[in-house]
């Protein structure tokens, strides 16, 4: 049998293979903001601003010194972005220049980290400290996150800002103490004191009266 001839335009062939850049578009975008392009950059901000701001509002516990901090956070990411190696994840070295600024703007506000009843308890240095694990106070899933969120707000500053590091952040003591310029003992104190505070906040809210 005489094979059937095929107009060879109509012959179906695999189109052309299409390339795949090696760097994720996450990646790239990054990669394009360090080398100057504003419209990259101008993504990475709309990328993260909220988790920045919210981290701004969480640290100082107020509406517009957050949006200011916010905005003090990307004019330092755009002078130091070049500089980010990729040691970390980029979230990661985020989240630490902006405390950075936050810590930066409370030193030049004067913060004194030490409250008054700090001061006139024995020197944390003297004896032993009990750490509390993150998850002593058994938050998650019992008290309403409003609750919670208002209760860390009215902290005394210094105790927010120590929680705020430890328990939500993930620092250790001696990384708190080396930002702060304090002990480490200073540092398991005031934790100690704020997750203190916020048991007798959240506790009445979220315990029955017991009748005599």
């Amino acid at each position: 049998m005489t094979p059937r001839h095929t107009n060879p335009s109509l012959i179906e062939t695999d189109p052309a293979p299409v390339e795949v850049s090696a760097v994720p578009p996450a990646d790239e975008m990054l990669a394009r903001a360090q080398a100057g392009d504003g419209a990259a950059f101008a993504q990475l901000y709309a990328q993260h601003k909220r988790r920045v701001y919210s981290l701004c509002l969480r640290m100082v516990g107020n509406v517009a010194e957050a949006e200011d901090l916010t905005q003090e956070a990307f004019l330092q990411l755009h002078r130091k972005i070049s500089t980010f190696r990729g040691d970390s994840a980029f979230s990661t070295w985020l989240h630490r220049l902006t405390v950075n600024v936050v810590l930066m703007n409370l030193r030049r506000k004067g913060l004194n980290l030490v409250s008054l009843d700090e001061a006139m308890d024995p020197s944390p240095e003297s004896g032993p400290i009990r750490s509390f694990g993150a998850q002593d106070l058994r938050l998650t899933g019992s008290i309403d996150r409003m609750a919670l969120e208002k209760a860390i707000a009215d902290l005394p500053a210094g105790y927010r800002l120590i929680f705020m590091l430890h328990d939500i952040d993930g620092y250790e003591h001696n990384e708190i103490a080396t930002m702060l310029d304090c002990s480490i003992g200073n540092s398991k104190s005031q934790l100690h004191k704020a997750r203190m505070k916020l048991r007798e906040a959240l506790g009445a809210r979220t315990t029955p009266e017991v009748l005599p």
